[in-house]
């Protein structure tokens, strides 16, 4: 089968014919039909996380969708022909074992989910890193629920799944973003609000703030923005650290949490989500042949959207 393969730091990746995989005792293969380019495989290639990796070289891709062609002994949850997702794990493919850069892949079958049939894998692929993570800032970690007013910091990739997830919610979002062009996707959506500064939206009373950006500054707006009792949720990690206002948040009462990747059973939710039309990643969808491309591009900063290759 072909396959790009990771072989070392800001090292280009490398076109290689490697053997299909056949299933383990507990695993099944998947014929890869899309996998998503993330962010965390930039920081695998240039060395910011690449300790993190099973082995090297390593077929990346830890965003994955495809269907089942094979199953292993023990095996009773899935069977040939199914539609399923791998959600993002350390011991998963793409970081302990290869992924989904290639034309198949074998998982564990405890860490799969079903794709509904009205998910395209164009969808499905992002939702298993991107979607849940930002799932989890919202959801689990955020407590967003209907009728509260949120703020979302940062309108890129995640923000934008976020924002969508918490008017899933029913909950009324304003959105901070500086990038004015990207400000205007926002208003499409039908947000409350938007503005380069979450603290305009002071007097809305914001309930819960998610911070997808993380420059500090941002989670300091946050503090000042957020009602009393309320909660601010860190997810983006722009700058290592920041200088916050403790007499404001101890004044205020405010619950400051951290939110990070997530569960299997959020990529579930998120795939409902998905299944509803309540939820929709801005793809930009590539060949196999385009994935070395692509991810030099994200490094660049030149994908508008989440490049997603389709076999």
């Amino acid at each position: 089968m072909k396959a790009w393969q990771f072989t070392g730091v800001n090292q280009p990746l490398r076109r290689a014919e490697l053997p299909e995989p056949v299933p383990a005792a507990g695993e099944i293969v998947l014929a890869v039909k899309a996998a998503g380019i993330c962010h965390s495989d930039v920081s695998f290639a240039d060395g910011t996380i690449t300790s993190l990796l099973g082995h090297v070289p390593i077929v990346l891709g830890h965003e994955t969708a495809g269907v089942v062609t094979a199953v292993g002994a023990g095996v009773t949850g899935f069977a040939v022909g199914d539609r399923v997702g791998i959600p993002a794990t350390t011991d998963g493919p793409g970081t302990a074992v290869d992924g989904g850069f290639a034309e198949y892949t074998a998982v564990e079958a405890r860490l799969a989910v079903r794709v509904p049939d009205g998910v395209a894998f164009e969808q499905a692929a992002p939702a298993m890193d991107a979607a849940r993570t930002a799932y989890r800032a919202v959801r689990t970690v955020g407590q967003v629920g209907a009728g509260m007013n949120v703020g979302v910091i940062g309108f890129g990739g995640l923000g934008s799944l976020g924002a969508q997830i918490a008017r899933a919610a029913g909950a009324t979002v304003y959105v901070a973003e500086v990038n004015e062009s990207v400000q205007a996707l926002a208003r499409e959506m039908g947000v409350g609000g938007v503005s380069a500064d979450i603290r305009d939206f002071e007097s809305a009373g914001l309930d819960v703030i998610v911070d997808f950006a993380g420059f500090g500054t941002t989670t300091a707006s946050a503090v000042d923005a957020v009602r009393h009792g309320g909660r601010v949720v860190q997810i983006g990690l722009a700058r290592e650290t920041a200088t916050l206002s403790m007499q404001k948040i101890t004044m205020k009462e405010i619950t400051l949490v951290g939110a990070s990747n997530g569960e299997k059973s959020e990529a579930e939710a998120v795939l409902g989500l998905i299944a509803t039309g309540a939820l929709r990643s801005n793809t930009v969808p590539i060949s196999f042949d385009e994935i070395p491309e692509y991810l030099g591009r994200l490094a660049d900063g030149t994908v508008a959207g989440r490049a997603v290759a389709l076999f």
